[in-house]
C-alpha cells in the first residue's frame, strides 16, 4: 500500500509539472536522451540541498544517493523516467514525502561515434545530439584520397540479439557523397563505428617505366596487362615472363604464379586478373631477379623505387 501511495505521488508530481518547469526541460543543458553507463547527470531534490548533487552512473548502470538503501538503475531512462524513479524511491524509504526531483545531462560518457580507418583525422567523440553519418566523416576531416568506395558503419547488436553480433551497413561513397542521397545519410545516435577501408592496391616493380603502388579503382577488374599499361609499358631489356607475388590467406606464405607475358601480348595465353596487395614483378631479360624479401622491403619502403634500387638489393640466378 505504502509503495502503491508512492507510485501515485510521483506520478502526481509529474503530471502536475508545467510544460517548460524544469522537469519538464530536464536535459535542457544537452538535449535529453537515454542516459547510459558513465554519463554524468544533476540530480536536485527540491528543499533537500543534502540530496542535491552531480553523480556519475556507474558502469552497472547503477546510481546511488545519500540516505538510500538501494541504488536505483538508470541506464536506458530518459531523464524525465529517472526522476520518477527517484522520487518513487525517496518515498518509498520515507525520507521525503511528495518530493520534487530534476533530472538534467552535465555530460554524456555513454555515446560513443568513432571514426576510423582512411579519413584524415581519425578521432572518437560523444553523441550529445544525433548526427548524420556526413556530419561525423567532417568531423573527422573527411576522406583521405586512400578512402575506397565503401563506408562502413557497425552498430551495436540490440539486447533482443542473441547472435552476438553487431549489424554492419556497407554505404556507397558515390550514393553519400557524389549523389548525395538523403537516405543514405543515416542518422547516428551514439555506439556506432565507422570504418573507411583503404582502396585496394595493387604493385608493379621491376622493368617497367613507372614501378610504383596503384589503386584497383572501383569495382574495375584489373589484369597484368591493365597493370603493365599502369606502369607505362614494358623497360627494352624486360623479361617475357614475370611472376605475381600473392599471400594466401591472414598471415599465409606467399605463392609465386608464374605469367607468361609473351604469350599473353600475343593472345596465346588468357590475361591474368590482379587481386588487393598482389605485387607484379617483371625481371630483366638476362634472368637476373630479385629476391621475394628484396622486393617486399621496396613495397614496404617506397614502391616508387626505380629498377636500379631492385637491383642493387640481393639478386638471384
Amino acid at each position: 500500500m505504502k509503495l502503491l501511495l508512492c507510485l501515485a505521488v510521483a506520478a502526481g508530481v509529474l503530471a502536475q509539472v508545467p510544460p517548460h518547469s524544469p522537469m519538464a526541460d530536464a536535459g535542457a543543458n544537452l538535449p535529453a536522451q537515454k542516459i547510459g553507463p558513465n554519463d554524468l547527470i544533476a540530480v536536485t531534490v527540491y528543499d533537500a540541498p543534502e540530496l542535491t548533487r552531480t553523480v556519475r552512473v556507474g558502469a552497472d548502470g547503477l546510481i546511488r544517493l545519500p540516505m538510500l538503501k538501494r541504488q536505483i538503475k538508470a541506464d536506458g531512462l530518459m531523464p524525465g523516467e529517472l526522476e520518477s524513479a527517484i522520487a518513487t524511491a525517496l518515498c518509498a524509504e520515507q525520507l521525503i514525502i511528495d518530493p520534487f526531483v530534476t533530472v538534467t545531462v552535465a555530460e554524456y560518457n555513454s555515446r560513443p561515434i568513432s571514426v576510423a580507418g582512411a579519413v584524415k583525422q581519425p578521432l572518437t567523440f560523444q553523441a550529445n545530439n544525433p548526427v548524420t553519418l556526413l556530419e561525423a566523416i567532417t568531423r573527422a576531416g573527411g576522406l583521405s584520397p586512400e578512402a575506397g568506395s565503401e563506408i562502413l558503419v557497425s552498430r551495436p547488436k540490440s539486447a533482443s540479439d542473441s547472435a552476438g553480433s553487431s549489424l554492419v551497413q556497407r554505404i556507397p561513397v558515390k550514393g553519400l557523397i557524389d549523389a548525395a542521397d538523403p537516405a543514405l545519410n543515416i542518422r547516428l545516435t551514439g555506439g556506432e563505428e565507422i570504418r573507411v577501408p583503404e582502396v585496394g592496391k595493387f604493385f608493379v616493380l621491376g622493368n617497367v617505366h613507372k614501378p610504383g603502388v596503384f589503386p584497383m579503382q572501383g569495382n574495375t577488374e584489373i589484369s597484368v596487362l591493365k597493370a603493365l599499361a599502369s606502369a607505362e609499358g614494358l623497360m627494352p631489356l624486360a623479361s617475357k615472363e614475370a611472376y605475381i607475388y600473392r599471400r594466401e590467406g591472414a598471415g599465409g606464405s606467399k605463392n609465386e604464379i608464374p605469367v607468361p607475358l609473351k604469350k599473353i601480348m600475343d593472345r596465346k595465353a588468357p590475361d591474368i586478373p590482379l587481386l588487393a596487395d598482389d605485387i607484379l614483378y617483371v625481371p630483366d631479360a638476362t634472368g637476373r631477379r630479385a629476391t621475394l624479401a628484396a622486393l617486399e622491403k621496396i613495397v614496404m619502403y617506397g614502391s616508387g623505387a626505380s629498377t636500379a634500387l631492385i637491383y642493387s638489393s640481393s639478386i638471384r640466378h
